[in-house]
């Protein structure tokens, strides 16, 4: 072989070395660093984005057409690890999964509250929607960066349709229920009264009772919802509080309270479509973060009297 065409066989070695390095090799992040992609981003407006958060080398839009794949570039918020190849930033970019944050709704968290979380988020964007007391279910919601609130609230809408739909028709007839919003009302209480989750179904056995005989609920959580909107009270609840007939005190007349006081997790909803079968009418605190059961009113007072022994030990009264 002549020595021009051994230089240029070397030199071509050399290049494709280079190349090889350029899209396959070490690429120049020290750090990980996170990129947006916004929507209808190409490669090219893609490459940009890159290059100014310094995750790629310069050619790597046209090391990209020549040797990656040709699929479309993904709109949202990615990793970059540290020292990502040119070829594995096109690929996170085409076919990996964006970076997804999370918001939580706890069980028994009302829609107040669920509110100022969404507004407070600053990777969300637009108006938190009107969100309507129950409507929620509870649990952890992944979104990207720069999704709108009010899609966030429509996941979380969704997910109660679902299982609302889905328990309703295996409910028992242990509790005189008329619709599914009915079975969200008593669930938001019944969650409100304990955070015991073995508890709820014999919670949800009292009410479904007293439903039955036309009793008052007398459920403390009613009386502070109209003030507090489902958050904290902190305090003791007022005389005047207990006489306010406003539809939703269930110390002034019997039945159901005119709404959601919160929204209720799933083992609520169940225990108010499953109860336990039970006499009990009655119940009050133990002390130990449950509570006791009465079936007569006697027995209820022996058991108050011995709650108030106790806080009295406690320095509580």
């Amino acid at each position: 072989m002549r020595k021009p065409a051994k230089a240029l066989a070397a030199l071509a070695a050399v290049a494709l070395i280079w190349v090889g390095w350029m899209w396959w090799g070490p690429g120049p992040l020290a750090k990980p660093v996170t990129v947006t992609i916004k929507e209808g981003s190409t490669q090219g407006s893609a490459a940009r984005d890159l290059a100014r958060a310094g995750a790629i080398r310069s050619g790597w839009y046209y090391f990209g057409r020549i040797l990656g794949s040709h699929d479309p570039i993904q709109a949202g918020e990615f990793e970059i690890p540290a020292h990502a190849s040119g070829s594995s930033v096109l690929e996170l970019l085409q076919h990996g999964r964006p970076v997804q944050r999370l918001i939580t709704v706890t069980e028994g968290m009302p829609s107040i509250i669920v509110a100022e979380k969404l507004a407070a988020s600053p990777y969300l964007t637009g108006p938190v929607p009107e969100i309507a007391e129950g409507t929620l279910l509870p649990d952890s919601y992944g979104f990207e960066r720069g999704e709108e609130r009010a899609k966030v609230v429509a996941r979380m809408e969704k997910a109660m349709t679902k299982l609302l739909g889905e328990a309703w028709p295996k409910r028992t007839d242990e509790c005189p229920l008329g619709s599914p919003h009915e079975a969200i009302i008593l669930a938001s209480i019944v969650e409100k009264e304990t955070g015991k989750p073995s508890e709820r179904p014999m919670i949800a056995g009292v009410y479904c009772n007293r439903l039955k005989i036309g009793m008052k609920l007398d459920a403390d959580p009613t009386v502070i919802y109209p003030v507090t909107k489902g958050k904290p009270l902190g305090r003791r609840i007022r005389r005047s509080e207990l006489m306010d007939d406003n539809g939703y005190n269930t110390y002034r007349r019997p039945g159901l309270p005119l709404g959601p006081i919160a929204n209720p997790g799933r083992d609520s909803i169940a225990a108010v479509l499953n109860p336990a079968s039970t006499k009990a009418l009655y119940f009050v605190a133990d002390g130990s973060g449950g509570h006791v059961f009465a079936e007569t009113l006697a027995q209820q007072q022996a058991n108050v009297a011995k709650w108030f022994k106790l806080r009295r030990q406690r320095g509580e009264m």
